[in-house]
């Protein structure tokens, strides 16, 4: 009997063997014309090389020793890594129709359904991209939130929570029509929801979505949590329905619903659309722009010599509240607001791609459907348009003269005009005093899967 024992386990032990060879030689046979990589382990991929938690420096490691194009595979997904400011240029500008897909990234597609903004593709998402952005108006930061901060009484805190109030209730102005208390509890439950899944995401779901699905862990809470946002969406939906005049819509939601009275028209506007919208433009809007303006001001404290050239134009060029209007008459911190965004390169891999049919590109054949990572962060930090670009310098968006110099585009507009208006906002009226020597000041960022993020910290307002 135990003969036989052993003699099953050997059996077992060749066919896993022989299966596992079997899917190793189709995945060569399949890389043959692909970019080259690291040799990727089958049903594993390339999981085992790379560190989910800072996935950034380890694409940074494979671009020195594979170059710009080349590819990994998160499980059994293929994926394409495009690295460094030509290559990019060169694939999502000189080929923008192939590369227009929305890529895949599970975690995303489980809540959005592919039914939003973040992961719409085609006409139905140019329609809806162009919908949302000639809707969209600008809004500054409320009084209420110059007061939170005045109510610190130049004693050390942490920003983190009065950013992301401000913030959210310009997103809460432009999509639900109203600004919400600070102590009001389902506008807390929000933030909370939103600020415990920024938390929560990790790349092993990227990697086994299917498996994962059936497993418990952090992974299930986040979906919990977006279905609690889903539901107060909803609620809110259903009040604007009823007190709906179409003839006078006075938010993004009110404008959406006129919008789903030309479904039958030809528009693929649909409810579902708008309720994943308007999540997508809440919870999207609300983290990455206070992560910004958190990093923003961690940055300032550092180089107070740098907050102090923003405060002599704003004093030039302010005698009242910040507008947009302003922006052009202020160089100088317009070029700090985008080079905020370059330095800390908030989503090193922006929004995945996917090809729309097979793509030479170089030397190689990226095969129909295969997912694309645009490096943003190599493109960020290229030193042949960014010189020195480990150094935080407004003088990368300046001229000679000091006019303020465009670049190739690194966030998205509305998220800019947010944080040129509550930064301004917040500089017109206070000064940033840092609690340690700006010498020891850390801007080093907290890595993850999808975003790099300030390290905690406090400081103190005063008041100019």
């Amino acid at each position: 009997m135990e003969h036989l024992g052993a003699i099953t386990v050997f059996l077992v032990f060749c066919v896993t063997c022989l299966l596992f060879f079997s899917l190793w030689r189709k995945m060569s046979f399949e890389n043959r014309k692909l970019p080259p990589g690291p040799v990727p382990f089958p049903i594993l991929g390339n999981l085992l090389q790379l560190n989910t938690k800072n996935l950034s420096r380890d694409i940074e490691e494979l671009s020195r020793m594979y170059g710009p194009v080349f590819t990994i595979y998160l499980g059994s997904e293929r994926v394409v890594v495009l690295s460094g400011y030509k290559t990019v240029k060169k694939a999502l500008i000189g080929f923008g129709d192939e590369f227009s897909r929305r890529g895949s990234m599970p975690v995303f597609e489980k809540i959005d359904q592919k039914r939003g903004i973040a992961f719409s593709n085609g006409e139905r998402w140019k329609q809806l991209r162009q919908f949302v952005l000639s809707t969209l108006r600008n809004f500054g930061m409320g009084k209420k939130s110059i007061e939170e901060f005045r109510n610190t009484h130049e004693r050390p805190f942490d920003p983190s929570l009065f950013l992301t109030h401000a913030v959210s209730n310009i997103i809460c102005s432009i999509v639900f029509g109203d600004r919400f208390d600070c102590e009001d509890k389902k506008f807390v439950t929000l933030i909370r929801l939103i600020e415990e899944n920024a938390g929560l995401l990790s790349g092993l779901y990227n990697f086994f979505p299917t498996l994962m699905d059936y497993l418990p862990g952090p992974h299930q809470q986040i979906f919990k949590n977006f279905e609690a946002f889903r539901r107060f969406v909803q609620e809110r939906v259903k009040i604007h329905k009823e007190t709906l005049d179409p003839n006078c819509p006075h938010d993004f939601i009110d404008a959406f619903l006129i919008k789903m009275e030309e479904v039958f028209q030809g528009s693929s506007i649909s409810p579902f659309l708008l309720i994943n919208s308007t999540m997508d433009l809440f919870v999207g809007g609300t983290e990455s722009t206070s992560s910004t303006l958190k990093f923003g001001l961690l940055i300032l404290l550092k180089y107070p010599e740098i907050e102090e050239k923003v405060h002599e134009e704003i004093d030039r060029v302010i005698g009242r509240s910040t507008c947009m209007a302003d922006r052009s008459q202020m160089p100088y911190t317009d070029a700090v607001v985008h080079e905020i965004q370059r330095f800390i390169s908030l989503v090193p891999f922006g929004v995945p791609r996917a090809v729309t049919g097979d793509v030479r590109l170089n030397q190689y054949i990226i095969p129909k459907g295969t997912t694309i990572f645009p490096f943003l962060k190599s493109v960020l930090y290229d030193s042949t348009e960014f010189p020195s670009p480990e150094q935080f310098n407004p003088g990368h968006f300046l001229d000679e003269n000091g006019a303020f110099f465009y670049r190739m585009c690194v966030g998205e507009s509305l998220a800019r005009v947010e944080i040129f208006l509550i930064l301004t906002t917040i500089l017109q009226n206070f000064i940033l005093k840092p609690v340690i020597d700006p010498k020891d000041i850390d801007i080093t960022p907290v890595m993850s899967f999808v975003t790099d993020t300030p390290k905690p910290y406090q400081l103190c307002v005063l008041p100019r």
